[in-house]
C-alpha cells in the first residue's frame, strides 16, 4: 500500500479571506491579486491536485501580489473536479490521466496573452506547487516567454535528455523528507542540469521538510517547520526578483 504522494496534512482549512478576485479567461477561470500600485510584472502561480480555489495556493497568490507583482492562478483543471482529501490513491493515476502536468501549454498560452493584452505584462515569471512544479519544469523548456520558473516539490519526470534543457532561469526547491521525491533523484536532476543546461538553475532541499511544506498558511504550520518554510518563500521570491 502506497502512501497518497501528493497528500500533505490538509486538516480543518482555517478559512482564508482572499485578497483578489475571480476573473473569467477565455474558457478559464482564474483567480487574480494586483499590487496596490501599477506594474508591468507579473507571476503565474500554478496549483497543485487541490485545484486553483483551495486556500493555501490562494495564500501564496496574495504573498506574491504583497511584493509587487501581479499573481494569477488559473484553474488548469479547466472547470473538472480537482482531486479531493476523501478520494481513493486507488483512483489517482486515472485521475492523472485526465490532469497531464505536461498538458499545459494551451491555457498557459491564453492565460499569457490576457497578461499582455489586459494587464500590460512586460515580465512574466511562473511557480508551481507539487502538481504544478511538474507543470513549472514541462513549461521552462518549451516556452521562452516565462522569463523565469520556480518548481516546488514537482515529482521528477525522467523521460528523455531534453528534460534538462531549460529555456530561462529556474529553481527547484525541495523537501529532504518528501516521500514521493527521492534524494537520488534530486541528485540525478542536478547531475544532468549540469550537463546540459545553458541558463540559471538552482536546486534547494530544506531539511526535515515534508511534501507541500512551503505553502502552508502561518497558523498551520508546525513552529519547527516555520523557519524552513519562511526561508523557502523568501527563496522563491527572492529568486523571481532576481530575474522577472
Amino acid at each position: 500500500q502506497m502512501a497518497d504522494p501528493f497528500l500533505y496534512n490538509t486538516g480543518d482549512r482555517s478559512h482564508y479571506g482572499c485578497l483578489g478576485h475571480e476573473v473569467q479567461i477565455e474558457h478559464l477561470k482564474a483567480y487574480v491579486c494586483r499590487p496596490s500600485f501599477f506594474t508591468d510584472k507579473t507571476v503565474i502561480v500554478v496549483h497543485d491536485v487541490f485545484g486553483w480555489r483551495f486556500p493555501d495556493i490562494r495564500y501564496i497568490v496574495d504573498l506574491i501580489a504583497g511584493h509587487g507583482y501581479i499573481a494569477i492562478c488559473p484553474d488548469f483543471f479547466k472547470g473538472t473536479e480537482p482531486w479531493k482529501s476523501t478520494d481513493h490513491w486507488a483512483d489517482f493515476a486515472d485521475w492523472m490521466k485526465d490532469h497531464d502536468p505536461m498538458k499545459v501549454d494551451k491555457e498557459a498560452d491564453v492565460v499569457l496573452k490576457y497578461l499582455k493584452e489586459q494587464c500590460g505584462a512586460k515580465k512574466i515569471g511562473i511557480v508551481g506547487f507539487s502538481w504544478g512544479g511538474m507543470a513549472v519544469h514541462h513549461l521552462m523548456l518549451k516556452n521562452p516567454q516565462l522569463t523565469a520558473g520556480v518548481s516546488l516539490y514537482g515529482r521528477i519526470i525522467r523521460d528523455s535528455e531534453e528534460r534538462y534543457n531549460l529555456l530561462n532561469p529556474t529553481f527547484f526547491i525541495f523537501g529532504e523528507k518528501d516521500h514521493t521525491i527521492s534524494l537520488d533523484q534530486i541528485f540525478l536532476l542536478e547531475e544532468k542540469l549540469k550537463q546540459y543546461c545553458k541558463v540559471s538553475y538552482k536546486i534547494k532541499v530544506y531539511p526535515g521538510q515534508v511534501h507541500g511544506f512551503a505553502q502552508l498558511k502561518p497558523e498551520d504550520m508546525k513552529p519547527d517547520d516555520k523557519p524552513y518554510i519562511e526561508e523557502a518563500r523568501k527563496d522563491m521570491i527572492d529568486w523571481i526578483k532576481m530575474f522577472v
